[in-house]
């Protein structure tokens, strides 16, 4: 499997999101449409960059009783996005639900993965607000556990815990990491981050970035150092 870069298209409009767009005259990037974008647009949006030749990573992160799921999943695999989430705190039901509503009448499917905790969450926010007393990691790795077993692909978490995701889970458990930022930029609101060179030492399959590159002078060339770095 190799590696790839995500671009966070957080945008609240077609416009936006085609004007963004527009600039990648040559490779097409990989994009991730989350909420607000699929909140404000509708599933017209995936078909419409889909039609562009972009894969997608649809970050919607269902969270829901399991038969809830499971419908959802149904009518979002109709959308031939190659990977969609849910909350691994969904527990193993519902992942197993999702991933059953996901899956065609021909066997195909999107990459499944499971978030276990938010780059914006701390320990200390996890023990005082959440009532979980485990260390952060110990969590983290419970849930990729759970969602491995639960037949998922893969899960979301910070790039500092994708190397302990693979020793529990194997190579092939495909780790999805937001909280990516240049060495010379601003982490934002995230907790957890860290640069796309030692994500890619990490072992990180995929990063996904966003204002790094969306809010850049020049969106291409920060798309560009980011894949170098990454990549290489």
């Amino acid at each position: 499997m190799g590696k790839d870069v995500i671009v966070a298209c957080d945008f609240s409009s077609k416009e936006q999101v085609f004007t963004f767009l527009d600039k990648f005259t040559g490779r097409k990037p990989f994009v991730k449409i989350g909420m607000e974008l699929y909140y404000a647009e509708g599933p017209e949006i995936v078909r419409q960059i889909k039609a562009r030749g972009h894969k997608i990573f649809l970050d919607l992160k269902l969270h829901d009783i399991p038969n809830t799921v499971k419908k959802a999943m149904a009518v979002l695999s109709g959308l031939d996005v190659d990977m969609c989430n849910v909350h691994a705190a969904g527990t193993s039901a519902m992942m197993k639900a999702a991933l059953e509503g996901l899956t065609r009448p021909d066997g195909s499917r999107p990459l499944l993965i499971a978030v276990t905790q938010l780059t914006s969450t701390d320990e200390d926010s996890m023990r005082r607000e959440l009532l979980i007393d485990r260390p952060l990691d110990q969590v983290v790795m419970s849930y990729a556990r759970t969602a491995k077993e639960a037949g998922l692909d893969g899960v979301v978490c910070s790039p500092l815990e994708a190397g302990k995701v693979h020793q529990a889970c194997g190579d092939g458990f495909v780790t999805v990491t937001p909280g990516v930022r240049f060495a010379d930029g601003d982490v934002g609101d995230q907790k957890r981050v860290t640069t796309p060179e030692k994500a890619k030492e990490l072992g990180s399959d995929y990063i996904v970035v966003g204002r790094p590159i969306t809010a850049a002078a020049d969106p291409v060339a920060a798309y560009e150092r980011c894949v170098k770095e990454f990549v290489g």
